[in-house]
C-alpha cells in the first residue's frame, strides 16, 4: 500500500489555487503566494504582532513592496486585503 504523497497533494492544491493570489490596487496589481514555505512561516512567526510593514514586505517581496509603499493605503484596505487572502488560500494571516 503506497503512503501519502505529498508532492501529488502539493500539484493538486497549487492546480485548484493557482501558485499566487493577486489584488489590484488603483491601477497596480500584486501577487502574494498561495503557499508558505517553512523558512518564510519562521519569518513570519519572528515579526511583531503589530508590524504590518514587515508582513507586507516579506510576503511582497522587496520590489512589490517598494510600489505598494506608493501608494495611499489605510490599515482598513490592509485588513480587507488580508481578510480576503486568508479566506482563499486558507492562510489566516492578520488575525487574532
Amino acid at each position: 500500500m503506497a503512503g501519502f504523497n505529498v508532492n501529488a497533494a502539493r500539484a493538486q492544491r497549487l492546480e485548484a489555487s493557482g501558485r499566487s493570489w493577486t489584488f489590484e490596487l488603483d491601477d497596480d496589481s500584486f501577487e502574494l503566494p498561495t503557499e508558505l514555505t517553512r523558512t518564510t512561516a519562521r519569518e513570519l512567526r519572528d515579526l511583531d504582532d503589530n508590524d504590518v510593514d514587515g508582513l507586507l514586505h516579506l510576503l511582497l517581496g522587496e520590489r512589490q513592496f517598494a510600489r505598494f509603499e506608493k501608494h495611499d493605503v489605510t490599515m482598513q484596505d490592509i485588513a480587507a486585503i488580508l481578510e480576503a487572502y486568508g479566506k482563499e488560500t486558507g492562510l489566516g494571516l492578520g488575525e487574532d
